[in-house]
């Protein structure tokens, strides 16, 4: 405790990372305030009435919700919260594996990064563009025509309108598109300004944020069905927080897990100093797609879905009834396998093991024992296949754990931080903002957070998603 208390003081002590955790904290609160602000036109009273009527809100839904820290449900004009950015991410680091120009723009150094990035802002403001009518339609098919007032018991209307008097649907729809579109862009900024002028990597902090933002309302829901009559009283409760911290373990386990192959550099002497002859290491990680394989298993699982909801055969809607029981068996069965799959896939085309042979052989280090170029692929190919394998498994328990933690009776929103992309993004995030401050701290020769070794975030792992 004296130690933790020295190390928060020697933070302070330093005027730039005090400055800079000021600023992200300063810019985190402006994030969470927008949370709540309603678009205009719509009723914060039918927001309410709809909150403590309807049942929790549950998959895809549930989980943009989370990652928007309750602005979805919410009619927030930060509605769509950062997901947008996200998906733009994704399919232009995608694009980056299979067109030739995105390769290009890779390997231009900070002028290519800047047309990437531009590209992947034109990019959000199109899939903000489709995303925002449809959560409008959402919306208002969530509220219904009319809604119980919850004092005076008066039956009101819930249509968003911008005049009671006169029905401009129009313009609601136009300025709704405009607010969200622009919330959007402006968390985006929110996010950038952060990584420039705070701490940590802005945008992962701010889906972070909400999901941190939903734990204090799962917990006080589970305590309270815990203490209710067969609820199994405070030491169930209890027990269920000890297997969470286990779990959060278990996690940091998976994502700082690495294969270490040992590389060593051949003696060069030039004048008279001596360049090379050490050994270094190529950390191979155990879970090197991240949490990507789990967003494209829980994409693809969604299609069938939406394709059967169009569908009024029996068939079909036998298919939908199996697969939208999120807790059901095949539902997890196949989400897991998917999450294998992918992991196989998203390793195979990030990792190359016959460029890194050849950036290898160029600087004139070798695996002993192994013959550079081609041996060295598939020495580097042949221990990857070793460690993907159970690291897939291990992901795919993580993503099914929050399924199996409700079949025991814990309630859903509680549920969500036993595993899933919530919890791998947690874990990564923190690591990740720790050990930069660790960086400041033994920059200005102070001790760092831990007591031995230093903590292992995306700056010194390459940690992939």
């Amino acid at each position: 405790m004296k130690k933790f208390i020295q190390t928060i003081k020697n933070i302070w002590k330093i005027d730039e990372l005090r400055q800079r955790i000021l600023t992200t904290l300063g810019l985190i609160l402006i994030y969470r305030f927008g949370s709540y602000v309603v678009l205009p036109g719509v009723d914060p009273g039918a927001i309410y009435h709809n909150a403590n009527t309807a049942q929790s809100t549950e998959g895809l839904l549930g989980l943009l919700d989370m990652f928007s820290g309750g602005a979805f449900s919410n009619a927030s004009i930060f509605a769509l919260g950062i997901m947008p950015y996200i998906s733009a991410s994704i399919v232009v680091q995608l694009l980056g594996m299979a067109i030739p120009y995105f390769q290009k723009l890779q390997k231009e150094g900070e002028s290519g990064r800047k047309k990437i990035n531009q590209i992947t802002r034109y990019l959000t403001v199109l899939i903000t563009l489709g995303q925002a009518p449809a959560y409008i339609r959402n919306l208002i098919a969530t509220l219904g025509p009319t809604y119980t007032h919850n004092v005076t018991g008066e039956t009101l209307s819930s249509i968003p309108l911008l005049d009671p008097a006169v029905n401009q649907a129009t313009i609601f729809w136009l300025m709704s598109v405009i607010t969200i579109m622009s919330g959007t862009m402006f968390i985006m900024w929110l996010g950038e300004r952060i990584t420039e002028k705070g701490i940590g990597n802005g945008i992962s902090l701010l889906i972070m944020i909400g999901i941190i933002a939903k734990l204090p309302f799962a917990l006080i829901a589970e305590f309270a069905s815990r203490m209710e009559g067969q609820g199994g009283g405070l030491v169930l409760f209890l027990i269920e927080i000890v297997v969470l911290i286990f779990i959060i373990l278990l996690t940091i386990l998976l994502v700082q897990g690495t294969r270490r192959i040992p590389v060593q550099f051949a003696k060069r002497i030039v004048g008279n100093k001596q360049y090379g002859g050490v050994r270094q290491y190529i950390p191979l990680k155990v879970n090197a797609a991240g949490v990507m394989p789990i967003i494209f298993a829980q994409a693809i699982m969604f299609i069938p879905l939406t394709l059967a909801g169009f569908s009024s055969s029996d068939t079909m809607s036998g298919f939908a009834a199996a697969f939208g029981d999120f807790t059901g068996f095949w539902y997890n069965f196949v989400f897991a396998t998917l999450i294998i799959l992918f992991t196989y896939f998203y390793t195979a085309i990030t990792v190359n093991p016959t460029q890194m042979a050849d950036d290898m052989k160029k600087n004139g280090g070798f695996i002993p024992g192994v013959k550079p170029g081609k041996k060295t692929a598939e020495f580097i190919d042949g221990v990857m296949s070793k460690i993907v394998l159970p690291g897939s498994i291990f992901l795919s328990i993580v993503a099914i754990l929050p399924a199996l933690v409700i079949l025991t009776g814990v309630n859903s929103q509680f549920a969500q931080f036993y595993g899933g992309t919530s919890l791998l993004i947690l874990v990564g995030v923190v690591l990740d903002t720790l050990q930069q401050i660790e960086s400041h701290l033994l920059m200005r020769h102070y001790d760092g957070l831990m007591k031995s070794g230093r903590i292992k975030g995306r700056s010194s792992m390459n940690m992939a998603g």
